[in-house]
């Protein structure tokens, strides 16, 4: 278990008594360029807006110099909000952060508030190793997440289109997008999303779907009655997806079979390889 960063970014966000809060015009700051959150609900930002015509703004924003002004690192929903109730300044404290700083930042500040959807998180995830340079190992390290946490995330970046929509907007959730990942068919893919919207199907009933879909790959040619999966098999599959956080399927013939696992990506293998021991 990784230790929570959330002590470190409660320092971080609140000013040291060597710091001087500075009343900066909102005129001069402009929004984080590397803010993963791409939606912002109106309506919460009304009602902080309303506690700041009453309290002002309690915690400063924190901020960096760049050319002609600052720029957000912390605190957007309280810059918003100071703009909708006509303020036109803002408490700030101002640090000296490099790039890779301030998307760390700006991720973690999110994701320990619970702000991000899902499909913004990967893409954040993705940007901050691609950017950075960064391995999933080190990318855990720096959010305090596990590996196969952020697998899971970056995985979901290979959908449609239409089936991230419908996790950006909390049409599907996360787990549907990830029992539908493991679908190698994009129509197939498509096909299963719909289905999740139009009859509104439980994770559990998704993942029987395409259980059931499965099985019908192996009907042969000829009509012949097909055995039904063995329950316990069915079983090991799930605890087995469970542990490796991938697709596992499990094939059995008369006296032998064998177990398959699904990856992703190279980095996804060698999480793969690292929990089987291998590396």
């Amino acid at each position: 278990m990784k230790k929570s960063l959330g002590k470190g970014l409660d320092a971080l966000f609140q000013p040291v008594e060597s710091e001087e809060v500075l009343r900066l015009n909102l005129t001069e700051i402009r929004p984080n360029p590397y803010q993963p959150r791409k939606t912002f609900d109106d309506e919460t930002i009304k009602e902080l807006a309303e506690s700041i015509k009453e309290q002002g703004v309690i915690q400063p924003i924190i901020v960096r110099r760049v050319l002609r002004g600052f720029e957000i690192v912390a605190g957007e929903r309280r810059f918003r909000a100071s703009q909708l109730c006509g303020n036109d300044k803002i408490p700030a404290v101002v640090r000296d952060l490099d790039d890779a700083k301030v998307m760390e930042i700006a991720l973690i500040e999110n994701l320990q508030r619970e702000d991000l959807n899902a499909i913004e998180t990967a893409v954040a995830y993705e940007a901050l190793m691609d950017k950075f340079k960064l391995t999933q190992e080190e990318l855990s390290l720096k959010v305090g997440k596990s590996r196969s946490h952020i697998a899971n995330f970056v995985r979901l970046l290979a959908l449609p289109e239409s089936i991230k929509d419908y996790v950006s907007r909390g049409t599907m959730s996360m787990g549907h997008a990830r029992a539908i990942v493991g679908v190698k068919d994009q129509n197939i893919q498509l096909d299963l999303a719909e289905q999740v919207v139009e009859s509104n199907w439980s994770v559990r009933e998704l993942e029987d779907a395409i259980s059931g879909m499965n099985d019908k790959k192996t009907i042969p040619a000829k009509k012949e009655k097909v055995k039904k999966k063995d329950p316990f098999i069915i079983s090991i599959e799930a605890e087995l997806r469970e542990k490796f956080q991938t697709g596992v399927k499990i094939k059995q013939a008369k006296n032998k079979g064998k177990i398959e696992l699904e990856y992703y990506s190279k980095q996804d293998l060698e999480r793969i390889l690292e929990m089987l021991q291998i590396q």
